[in-house]
Formats: C-alpha cells, sequence, structure tokens
C-alpha cells in the first residue's frame, strides 16, 4: 500500500469512528432543544423584506418563543403565502385558516366601524408612537364587540400620512384635479373634499400607475412610501402643519380565538404579556424610528419636503369637515354615537403624545402600573349590529 492509499484509509477510518458519536451528538442537540407545545401560523401580506415583517413581526415572534422557553413557535408567512386576498386576512384568523393575521380594519370598508375614527381627517397625531398605543387604548375600552370574532393581539395605527406627488403642494388650489391615492376609505373622501381626484388601487400597483401617468401622488406614511420606491418615483413630499395630521390607517394583530383559549394557562400568559400596548408601542417605535430614516434618506437624494403653514392647514381642516359630518351622521343612523368616538379619539391621541415625547425610549414597555386616567366608557359606541 502506498503512502497516499495508507493516508487515504487511515482519514476514511477515521471518519467512520466518527461518524457514530457525531451522530449522537447532533441527536443530543435535538433532543436539548425540546419541540414547541404549540406552533402558531402568522399570516399577512407585506412583503418578507418589509419594515413590519423584519423588524416588527420577527423580533415579536423570537421574543414569544423566548418567552416561553421555546414551548411556542410562530411561523411566518409574509405576501399571503398561504393563499387568499388581503381583504380575506381578518376572515382567515377568524375561521382558522390562519392562528394568527396582521390586516387592515380598512380593507373591508364599512365592516369595522368604530375603530375607523382614527382615519378621519384631522384626528390622529403625528407620531405612530402615539397613535398606536392611544388607538390600543381605545380598543381596550370599547372595541371588543366591534372585533368579538377573534382575539385581538393589538389594535394600532402608524405615523402621519403626507402627499407624495410629481409637483409642489402649497396650497388648496394647487390640489385640484390631482390624481391621489388613497390608503383608506376616508382619506379617499378627505382628497375628494379637498379637489384632489381620490384613487382606489392596490400598493403594488402604484409604480406601474406611475409609468402610465395615471397617477400623479399618494398620501402615504414615509415607511410605506419607501417600501414601493417612491421617492424615485416624485420629487416632492408635502406635510401638514402640527398635529393632528392629515391621515393614517389603522391595524390589527388579530389572533383565532380557539387557539388561543386552548392554551395553557402559562402559555396564554406569554401571549398576553407580549400582546396589547407592548406591541402597540413596540411597532409605534419602529415605525416613528423609520420615519426619521427614510425622510433625511430622501432629502439628501435631493426630494423636496415642505410643510404647509399653520393657516393652510387650517383650511384644510376646515374644508375636511363635512367629511367627519357625514361619518357622524352615518354613525347616529347605526344608533352609535360618533361625536363621542371623536371626542375620545382626539383625547387619546393629545394624551399618548404627550407621553411619546417625554418618554420615548420608556414608551417601549407597557407600563408597570395601570394610568391613573379612567379608561373612557365605550360600551355604547359598538352595539351588536
Amino acid at each position: 500500500m502506498g503512502i497516499i492509499a495508507r493516508r487515504e484509509f487511515v482519514r476514511l477510518a477515521g471518519a467512520a469512528v466518527a461518524a457514530p458519536m457525531l451522530g449522537r451528538f447532533a441527536q443530543a442537540q435535538a433532543q436539548a432543544q425540546p419541540k414547541p407545545d404549540v406552533t402558531l401560523k402568522l399570516h399577512h401580506f407585506f412583503s418578507p423584506l418589509s419594515s413590519v415583517h423584519a423588524r416588527f413581526l420577527v423580533p415579536w415572534a423570537k421574543k414569544i418563543a423566548a418567552d416561553s422557553d421555546g414551548r411556542i413557535k410562530i411561523d411566518l408567512f409574509g405576501a399571503m403565502q398561504l393563499g387568499g386576498a388581503p381583504a380575506e386576512l381578518y376572515d382567515q384568523a377568524r375561521d382558522g385558516v390562519a392562528d394568527i393575521v396582521w390586516t387592515l380594519p380598512g380593507m373591508t370598508p364599512g365592516r369595522f366601524r368604530a375603530v375607523e375614527v382614527f382615519e378621519l381627517p384631522f384626528v390622529a397625531g403625528r407620531s405612530a408612537l402615539a397613535n398606536a398605543t392611544a388607538v390600543q387604548e381605545f380598543a381596550d375600552a370599547g372595541l371588543k364587540e366591534e372585533f368579538r370574532a377573534v382575539q385581538p393581539l393589538c389594535v394600532c395605527a402608524h405615523d402621519r400620512g403626507l402627499l407624495h406627488v410629481n409637483r409642489p403642494i402649497a396650497t388648496l388650489a394647487d390640489l385640484k384635479d390631482v390624481r391621489l391615492r388613497a390608503s383608506t376609505r376616508l382619506a379617499g373622501e378627505a382628497l375628494k373634499a379637498l379637489g384632489a381626484n381620490s384613487v382606489s388601487l392596490p400598493l403594488p400597483q402604484v409604480p406601474a400607475a406611475f409609468s402610465n401617468k395615471s397617477l400623479d401622488g399618494c398620501v402615504l406614511p414615509w415607511d410605506a412610501a419607501a417600501a414601493i420606491k417612491l421617492h424615485e418615483l416624485v420629487k416632492f413630499h408635502c406635510d401638514v402643519a402640527g398635529t393632528p395630521t392629515l391621515s393614517t390607517s389603522t391595524f390589527i394583530l388579530a389572533m383565532n380565538r380557539a387557539k388561543y383559549s386552548a392554551l395553557a394557562p402559562d402559555l396564554k400568559k406569554v401571549i398576553d404579556d407580549n400582546s396589547g400596548v407592548a406591541a402597540a408601542a413596540m411597532v409605534g417605535r419602529m415605525w416613528d424610528e423609520q420615519a426619521v430614516v427614510i425622510e433625511d434618506m430622501v432629502r439628501k437624494r435631493g426630494n423636496t419636503v415642505s410643510s404647509l403653514s399653520a393657516e393652510e392647514t387650517a383650511r384644510w381642516r376646515k374644508a375636511t369637515e363635512p367629511v367627519i359630518e357625514t361619518w357622524i351622521a352615518d354613525l347616529k343612523s347605526r344608533y352609535i354615537d360618533g361625536a363621542k368616538l371623536i371626542e375620545t379619539a382626539r383625547a387619546l391621541v393629545t394624551k399618548h403624545e404627550a407621553t411619546a415625547a417625554a418618554e420615548p425610549a420608556a414608551a417601549l414597555a407597557p407600563a408597570s402600573a395601570p394610568s391613573s386616567a379612567p379608561a373612557p366608557n365605550c360600551a355604547q359606541w359598538c352595539p351588536s349590529p
């Protein structure tokens, strides 16, 4: 046997001896990591590369896995991988097609009337953290009936929506006949009241609409605008002055009620501890951080970012008042006090804006004690349909 052959024989013999040991080591590692008690499917329509997926849902799922010592595993399915249309996500959670979904109540316009209050023009604030935690408090107090078909884990809203357009906007007159894509039904009504042409269009179709010149702009928060590279399609970004702001959208993280009820008590506690204000603050802070980064990037790119004057903003607010009046009348016909909803929503936004401004770092975590302010009595808002 030559030298090379002897070396090869020794190598193969050593590998044969080591193989059982390596196999036993891998088996021991697998046994040291027990299978989860529960595996949950979380379904949403965002890209797996989106901020919502990568910077909120993934860390949120990992935290639940860590807090449960690996007994709860959450598998994420973005971009509608489990099938269906985005507007069907809520019902997928209700029916158990998915165990958890992240979606917008506004995807089914008119179905969730009370939470819509935050989508009215000039109700929400500028900060996602403030809006998200305000909506969560609102939901805790009065939306149990509205979302009774599921187990709501988080109800929140993002930061302000800006106008991202292919021309400068400085006055109400500049909006006349401008074709703008609206994020929600009520944002569309607000744009019509301002003299623009409201366009209903799925977000992924926006770039193509710019290419064929059927769209002049969108009303979106910074994070959503960057997700479709809107800053590369337009050169102008217009904000209103101060707070409240023109537009926001509400979201819900909803779980199948039967799946939640079947959890062991200690695992329910893990879910509960990572729901409500904890989750709302987590996603709100993420959106606010992204807004700062993206706006800075857009400015450095050379795009124009402007803000209306306080006087011009007041004119826009006055022009959109009929949208609010129509909404109040519609809810009155359904025996819901819309004016009271608006009053409460605005008060909560103001309260949470002050909290977010005073303690931005601490706002990520839920309060260690209940708020001293009494929760609003909202039982009359959402009677059974």
